[in-house]
């Protein structure tokens, strides 16, 4: 069993995945665009978002590799208003060098929250919202204490 991150940019989404591609060495596997999906015959069930679907360009689903990890993404009803409240990503790397690799490439465009310091739990911990607003916690390991 596994649980996948499933991030909606409302109408960023492409724009991400190129960004994650180009600041983290993300792979971007599978995009499927709305103008790819059938026609729909039905309503959508009870619960989902209604109204028309967004522009076919927008992404529809699409996955990417950041690591070993996989997180998808949509565009989802591309309202232009993404919230990624209360939640964060953790992206736990190899040591503090690649911590302030990783941790300034998220911040460009975004916003610091912590800035990345030495914790008694890490080399360097640090907390960023991207561009996109999605909330990072960067984490370096220690090799004395393990996180996985």
């Amino acid at each position: 069993m596994q649980v996948l991150a499933y991030l909606s940019f409302e109408g960023r989404c492409q724009e991400a995945l190129d960004f994650y591609r180009d600041k983290l060495g993300a792979s971007i596997g599978m995009v499927m665009r709305f103008k790819d999906a059938p026609p729909m015959d039905q309503p959508a069930p009870e619960g989902c978002a209604g109204g028309p679907p967004p522009d076919g360009e927008k992404v529809m689903h699409s996955e990417l590799r950041i690591g070993d990890s996989t997180l998808m993404a949509t565009d989802g009803m591309a309202s232009g208003k993404p919230n990624f409240a209360g939640i964060s990503l953790s992206l736990a790397v190899a040591d503090a060098a690649e911590a302030q690799q990783r941790f300034d490439a998220l911040a460009d465009g975004g916003q610091v929250q912590m800035p990345l310091a030495k914790t008694f739990f890490s080399p360097a911990f640090g907390m960023v919202a991207d561009r996109f607003g999605v909330q990072w916690l960067v984490v370096a390991q220690d090799p004395d204490r393990p996180l996985r």
